[in-house]
């Protein structure tokens, strides 16, 4: 049960913050999830509604890095909203199995391409330890370039500060969607 109310009609916010709703419900299709409960403070919700618009839909991430980046950021967080959502989208552009295998059991990167593998270290070290080592910062801004890391590492950023809205304020996905392993 959530611990705060989920904002899922446009009238349960001030008129003249409805707006924001309206331009949320525009972009992603409907109001729902995180911004169901950010939305209890709709200037946060809109303003992470902006960022959010850039990174998952005009990033200059491939669409298989940034979701490889999101579903390791959920499982970091074990954040099962965040895990069933995007571990569907993973698989629609292309992630490989044995990646999401790897990532949502905390297996070891052997198997992996070097790029899986990079991506998940990167999450993993700047979540875990809060710092992420020379080496694997030198190889990251070597595959992705300043942009490119600033963008990774802003994605990682974005999905965190979600899955702990999702999970602190207890939002489950839906009963018909599977969570984390």
């Amino acid at each position: 049960m959530p611990r705060l109310n989920l904002i899922t009609e446009k009238d349960q916010i001030p008129e003249d913050k409805r707006h924001i709703f309206e331009a949320i419900a525009s972009s992603r299709g409907q109001v729902g999830g995180p911004f169901a409960v950010l939305l209890n403070s709709p200037e946060v919700a809109g303003r992470a509604a902006h960022l959010g618009s850039y990174i998952r839909f005009e990033s200059i991430l491939s669409d298989v890095d940034r979701e490889l980046a999101i579903i390791t950021t959920s499982r970091e967080f074990d954040c099962d909203y965040e895990w069933s959502a995007h571990v569907r989208l993973a698989k629609q552009v292309g992630v490989r199995d044995e990646a999401i295998s790897v990532v949502a059991n905390h297996g070891p990167l052997t198997a992996l391409t070097d790029d899986e593998a990079l991506i998940i270290q990167f999450g993993r070290e700047l979540f875990q330890n809060h710092r992420v080592c020379d080496e694997t910062f030198v190889a990251a801004k070597a595959k992705f370039g300043d942009q490119g890391l600033t963008e990774l590492t802003a994605t990682m950023g974005y999905y965190g500060m979600l899955a702990c809205a999702l999970n602190v304020f207890q939002i489950e996905p839906p009963p018909n969607i599977q969570g984390l392993p």
